[in-house]
């Protein structure tokens, strides 16, 4: 059986899809799976060994010229090809309209959510089977839910693999004893100071780490740079590839992140993972992982750095005994 899957954003919303695969993979071995996703994630797709093809979609840039002759040339594009795969189903894993309307190009069955259960009952139009999967669950639980039902098994909800593993990239100058500090976020409201992140990387440097950060765009650069310039033992990563940074936050011992993609992938690699939450509630999309925690900033309050650390060093510490018992076995 052959399955595509929709998921075409945002970073988050992909990685939440991970251990959805996993059950698949576990429960349903005739299973192949393809994937459509925007193409900035789609090194991060490439990440899980299970899907086969990867097809992306620029929908974010579509928008600024629907009309032109780039965008139709390139959707038409995007329709071949997903017809020449001939599928058997899509699970459209998103619920938008948006989404919808990418699975049925495929011309194939389209399994989703259903009216009650989509972020945008429209999308449900576009379906021919519809599940009911409660809003009120973990985004991560709703579409590990969505799966089992489209594919006909009922998932262990014991367990939370995402079943992806850092690529094999990046620069060898990230040590044995690194922290990942991921600042950078799309929202203003949810960026902690950075005089907070500059009295993080001290407190890392005290504790015998070294702190490593990078930016995407000129005002996380002036974050980075800041951090740096007060810490000089933080590590500066220069712009890069997704994939490039993927391969160094999965080589580091801890993440210190905000609200943000990367923050959910350090999850899912199953690094000790702290997040930083100052403006949006982490409940139901909030990173999962087997050493991840979230500290959420109370209304008017903070959250203050040897908060942070206090955290940072239960999850090492939980992380060890872990590997210990292991070892005993």
């Amino acid at each position: 059986m052959k399955v595509l899957i929709v998921k075409t954003s945002s970073m988050g919303d992909v990685i939440h899809t991970f251990p959805a695969v996993e059950d698949a993979r576990r429960n349903r071995p005739d299973v192949s799976f393809d994937w459509c996703v925007e193409v900035a994630f789609a090194d991060i797709v490439a990440l899980h060994p299970a899907i086969a093809t990867i097809h992306t979609v620029a929908i974010r840039r579509w928008r600024t010229g629907p009309l032109g002759r780039a965008t139709w040339r390139e959707a038409a594009a995007l329709r071949r090809a997903l017809r020449d795969c001939r599928y058997d189903l899509v699970i459209d894993a998103q619920g938008l309209l948006k989404s919808a309307l990418v699975a049925k190009l495929a011309a194939a069955p389209i399994a989703g959510f259903d009216r009650s259960s989509a972020r945008e009952p429209s999308a449900t139009l576009f379906y021919d089977r519809r599940y009911a999967v409660s809003r009120d669950l973990h985004a991560i639980e709703r579409t590990r839910r969505l799966f089992g039902l489209a594919l006909g098994y009922e998932p262990d909800f014991s367990g939370l693999e995402s079943g992806i593993v850092p690529p094999a990239l990046g620069s060898t100058f990230v040590g044995e004893k690194t922290a990942f500090l991921l600042h950078g976020t799309s929202r203003e409201d949810k960026k902690w100071p950075v005089g907070d992140w500059i009295e993080t990387a001290r407190l890392l440097v005290e504790r015998g780490m070294t702190p490593v950060t990078t930016w995407s765009d000129d005002r996380e650069k002036a974050i980075a740079e800041a951090i740096a310039e007060a810490v000089p033992q933080t590590v500066l990563v220069p712009k890069s590839p997704l994939a490039e940074i993927a391969a160094i936050i999965g080589r580091s011992v801890l993440v210190i992140g905000a609200d943000t993609g990367l923050t959910h992938l350090a999850s899912a690699f199953g690094l000790p993972t702290v997040a930083v939450f100052l403006a949006t509630e982490p409940g139901l999309t909030g990173p999962r992982g087997p050493f991840s925690s979230t500290l959420l900033a109370v209304a008017g309050g903070r959250v203050a750095p040897i908060e942070v650390l206090a955290e940072a060093e239960r999850l090492l510490e939980r992380q060890a005994l872990g590997q210990a018992s292991a070892g005993k076995n």
